[in-house]
């Protein structure tokens, strides 16, 4: 990321925001102590805070909201069968569609945690950024479950297979959503192939900063056949520091895509045009702030 153009930035709300939603994410009680401690290290508040620098404290609450869930749908799923997960991810889907339901007495925590964010959420996003958000957050919940199988199985992906799923494991399109939070960006631009393709690089550009930086850990704990490392390292037979450079230099090749791509945004008027381009800085400053995150959390510490 040496020569990304967008640099680090952090928002202001952010010490008074992540007291608030860590406090009330404490008050579920969903984690073992371990877990826990482990979440405290990550500090989502912080990427978070980094990825939406410019955004009101409303929609910064609704952010480390959301960090949270990826975090308790991933601790909880981790280490669970396909069958499990796939209970699990039926849960978070039918509490997203109904965040104003009472849920089912005995349910796993999952559906209140995923109900409350929601129910929040809605009160200050656009309808099309709600539309977005789901539409994304299914993908990336459904390829969980298949990420659940793989393990399941110890089944190692080739290279293309492995970013197909990991572009939606790594969930990051869904979190492009809060940039949509207070704008109404029409369908027919979100689903441009244009912008398509940059919403693309940013994904890649985030899933290999991530996977770089979490291999070591990964593997240590005999979690690493869903990062891309382990992919390139399979497929190809080159040995760790061979993967890391490989890697190295496709996401030097999806930095100069996605710049090359900027130039071929067309125009759909002055108005549309000022949207388009506060939410293409918005994702462009997220592949920036996960690799910030990657290095002052201790995500990825052993």
């Amino acid at each position: 990321m040496t020569n990304w153009p967008w640099p680090r930035s952090i928002n202001p709300h952010f010490e008074t925001v992540k007291f608030e939603v860590d406090a009330s994410f404490r008050g579920f009680k969903a984690l073992s102590p371990e877990s826990q401690a482990a979440f405290d290290k990550c500090d989502f508040a912080r990427l978070s805070a980094l990825a939406y620098p410019k955004a009101p404290r409303e929609h910064l609450l609704i952010a480390c909201e959301l960090m949270n869930v990826y975090f308790i749908v991933d601790e909880y799923t981790d280490i669970e069968n396909a069958a499990a997960t796939n209970e699990m991810v039926d849960i978070v889907i039918d509490a997203l569609h109904n965040p104003h339901m009472i849920r089912p007495e005995g349910e796993c925590i999952l559906g209140e945690i995923v109900r409350q964010f929601w129910a929040r959420a809605i009160q200050t996003a656009s309808l099309t950024s709600q539309r977005h958000f789901l539409d994304s957050y299914t993908e990336y919940i459904r390829a969980v479950a298949v990420e659940a199988l793989d393990r399941e199985q110890g089944h190692c992906r080739n290279i293309d297979d492995y970013l197909r799923l990991r572009r939606d494991t790594c969930g990051a399109k869904s979190t492009f959503a809060i940039y949509e939070m207070g704008m109404n960006l029409l369908d027919e631009v979100y689903n441009h192939p244009v912008i398509a393709e940059l919403v693309d690089c940013i994904v890649e550009l985030i899933l290999i900063d991530n996977d770089m930086a979490s291999y070591n850990r990964e593997q240590a704990t005999g979690n690493e056949n869903h990062n891309l490392i382990a992919a390139v390292m399979l497929e190809l037979g080159l040995d760790r520091s061979g993967a890391m450079v490989w890697a190295a230099r496709y996401h030097a090749e999806v930095e100069r895509r996605f710049i090359d791509g900027l130039a071929k945004v067309p125009s759909w008027g002055p108005s549309m045009d000022v949207l388009v381009e506060e939410y293409i800085d918005g994702i462009a400053t997220w592949a920036r702030a996960n690799h910030c995150w990657s290095y002052e959390s201790k995500r990825f510490k052993l």
